[in-house]
């Protein structure tokens, strides 16, 4: 069965090229324009990979984001950013609100073809079947879940990823960039901030308090470290 792509997106044209280059390489595509009912419809669609733009007629991409992090059925899936706004915070709030990866248009078709290749590889790549666990942590690497004790996480896919390096990494320090080359790849356009973007949102669903990590600290002007539960 082809992976399944959602592109929401309002104006006509572009999402008509998506889905013409989407489909050339074998997926699955659906439009939706964005308009009221649609996380409904993605609910009852089950993409594998949301396509989002961030200007849509009766809502944004921001709060939709939200809206899909909030949802049984579609909370993992990777969301993908498409958006005129190139600016810093709105890249940052696109990451902080659940987003995987964000690309301001105009962009190239090849370049977005390439994204999507790389967060679908990571969500289907072989993994040990039996559960991983470390002090309170446990991770279901085949269902991609992650329980602290005994609570299941709501994380993204992106969240998974990097809780899942950390924690097979235990009390060794890794700089932004390792981290980047590790946990992102070859979607080596995203920024050291990217990184501390995610490390925060980690934080504060695996610390009592957020500000004062006990697992996930900062080792001052380098990155961060993972510490050894057990």
């Amino acid at each position: 069965m082809p992976k399944r792509i959602a592109i929401v997106e309002d104006e006509a044209e572009l999402a008509a090229l998506i889905d013409y280059n989407l489909r050339r390489h074998g997926y699955g595509t659906q439009i939706f324009n964005g308009s009221k009912g649609t996380l409904k419809a993605l609910e009852q669609h089950k993409p594998d990979l949301v396509v989002l733009d961030v200007m849509l007629p009766d809502t944004d991409g921001f709060e939709l984001c939200r809206q899909i992090r909030q949802s049984a059925v579609l909370s993992r899936t990777p969301v993908l950013f498409l958006t005129a706004r190139s600016d810093e915070v709105d890249r940052v709030l696109g990451l902080e609100i659940g987003g995987d990866d964000y690309m301001t248009k105009p962009f190239s078709p090849r370049e977005l073809i390439a994204r999507v290749k790389a967060h679908l590889r990571r969500e289907d790549m072989d993994v040990e079947p039996a559960a991983l666990e470390i002090g309170p942590f446990r991770l279901d690497r085949t269902g991609r879940r992650v329980f602290l004790a005994g609570r299941e996480l709501a994380l993204t896919s992106t969240e998974f990823n990097l809780l899942d390096f950390f924690v097979t990494h235990p009390g060794r320090a890794y700089s932004r960039e390792q981290l980047l080359e590790s946990v992102w790849g070859e979607l080596r356009n995203v920024t050291p901030r990217t990184v501390d973007v995610h490390v925060r949102r980690l934080r504060e669903q695996i610390e009592e308090q957020a500000e004062n990590p006990r697992y996930l600290t900062t080792v001052r002007g380098f990155g961060y470290r993972f510490e050894d539960p057990a």
